[in-house]
């Protein structure tokens, strides 16, 4: 499959600049990544590109940021 595709998730306790900062380093380390948003008021971020969803929500969670993929 060419091009990115998104996925949304639930992310809670990210409170910050330095949060976001965190997260999107450690996400970035995995296979298929292309960027990453977060809004920290909804708790939600969206991770472009072909990353495992599953490794995503380990990652998060293993920061101490409890995740959860959203259903499309």
């Amino acid at each position: 499959m060419s091009g990115a595709f998104e996925t949304r998730y639930s992310v809670r306790g990210m409170k910050c600049g330095g949060c976001i900062a965190k997260a999107t380093e450690a996400i970035s380390k995995l296979p298929g990544y292309v960027t990453a948003e977060f809004d920290l008021r909804a708790g939600i971020a969206v991770v472009k590109g072909g990353v495992d969803s599953q490794a995503v929500v380990k990652v998060l969670n293993s920061l101490g940021y409890p995740a959860e993929a959203e259903d499309s």
